[in-house]
């Protein structure tokens, strides 16, 4: 069977049943969300789209992203050790192209009609077209093969990827919603009592703040305050590959429309926190959020942010959330449990790639945390 690759580097030259074989299976690989990266992407960061046909049937499709960091500082706490920890990542790698998506958590690179080929065809091709990238794009320091899940394993093990070191840093935190849980009030009462007695707490703590969800316009009118928001937690990471573009929640809500949801907490009309999602057929991505530091300590905000995801997931009839790979135990407290990912990275240095087991944990460490059981 012969396959055809083609690389797009605009989503106006993306076919014209793009979404119709992917994006409709899965929204971040959908030409809605592909204009949101071609509009307003982080500043260091490339994107291509790769389609994959067989014969000329488009039958797949993927996303690359470069990402440049001469000028980004990955660990941005004002101290000595992120100095070092900086000029040591820009040493040991300038760039990095990416098979999949940077900007969230799972396996959101790639997307094939299973009842056109199988997996074990997809992995080669997937290779293929890694080596055309890196071929007619730009060749990189580091490649990466992000967030696969444990099954996927085995795929990788031939001789090919012996080149690649397989790394997990965190898990993806996910929580099932039951299909008994018709209200915030079922799911909450199969908490144990010490779990159900700190969500009334929290909820209480928020008495005086105003919950609703922003259109377009409000967004516009609340950009740089949502901006500001956001750069305080972003800015709080130990460690960051990208910033967003402060029109960027805009760009995701102008594009994405009812399938990106922004809900806002206001304090005397004032905006003290929001937080975002993209619905993905059965799914609910969390995506980024933002609050005033003051606000969530006295107001527990954070904690109040997933309590509504769980909620509005509830509500609106989904099968999943998906919480990403931070703030781990405080996600578990509220059910979400933890699902490992792996993914592959190869340093295209032959001198400096067989270290890659001893440079890559140094530089991205895992978090040490307590998985909390909140359910009866």
């Amino acid at each position: 069977m012969s396959y055809n690759l083609t690389i797009y580097n605009a989503v106006s030259a993306l076919p014209e049943n793009w979404n119709t074989v992917i994006g409709n299976h899965n929204i971040m690989l959908s030409k809605e969300y592909f204009h949101v990266l071609e509009t307003s992407k982080p500043q260091n960061m490339q994107c291509y789209f790769m389609g994959f046909f067989q014969d000329k049937t488009l039958i797949g499709g993927a996303l690359f992203q470069y990402l440049d960091f001469i000028q980004h500082k990955n660990f941005q706490k004002n101290e000595v050790f992120c100095s070092i920890r900086n000029l040591a990542a820009k040493q040991f790698s300038k760039d990095v192209m990416i098979l999949g998506n940077n900007m969230l958590t799972g396996q959101n690179g790639f997307y094939f009609d299973a009842s056109k080929i199988s997996l074990e065809q997809v992995i080669p091709l997937l290779d293929e077209a890694v080596c055309k990238m890196q071929h007619e794009i730009r060749r990189t320091s580091l490649i990466i093969y992000k967030d696969y899940q444990p099954n996927f394993v085995k795929y990788f093990k031939d001789e090919k990827h012996k080149a690649y070191f397989r790394f997990s840093v965190q898990p993806n935190m996910m929580l099932n919603l039951k299909e008994n849980w018709m209200s915030f009030e079922d799911y909450s009462n199969d908490f144990s009592k010490k779990y159900r007695a700190r969500a009334k707490t929290a909820k209480k703590k928020l008495e005086g703040i105003d919950k609703y969800e922003l259109d377009l316009d409000i967004v516009k009118q609340y950009q740089s305050e949502m901006n500001f928001l956001y750069q305080n937690v972003a800015e709080n990471a130990p460690f960051n590959t990208f910033f967003l573009p402060q029109d960027h929640f805009e760009s995701m809500k102008e594009n994405l429309k009812g399938k990106f949801k922004i809900f806002g907490y206001f304090l005397e009309k004032k905006l003290i926190g929001f937080y975002t999602l993209i619905l993905n057929n059965d799914d609910i991505d969390t995506y980024f959020l933002g609050y005033h530091k003051e606000c969530q300590k006295e107001k527990q905000i954070y904690l109040n942010m997933l309590f509504d995801m769980v909620e509005f997931g509830i509500n609106h009839q989904f099968k999943r959330i998906i919480f990403g790979r931070t703030a781990l135990e405080i996600k578990s407290t509220i059910g979400a449990e933890p699902t490992e990912i792996f993914g592959l990275i190869k340093h295209n240095n032959f001198i400096v790639n067989p270290f890659m087991k001893n440079i890559f944990p140094s530089l991205s460490p895992k978090t040490e945390w307590i998985q909390r059981k909140p359910f009866k």
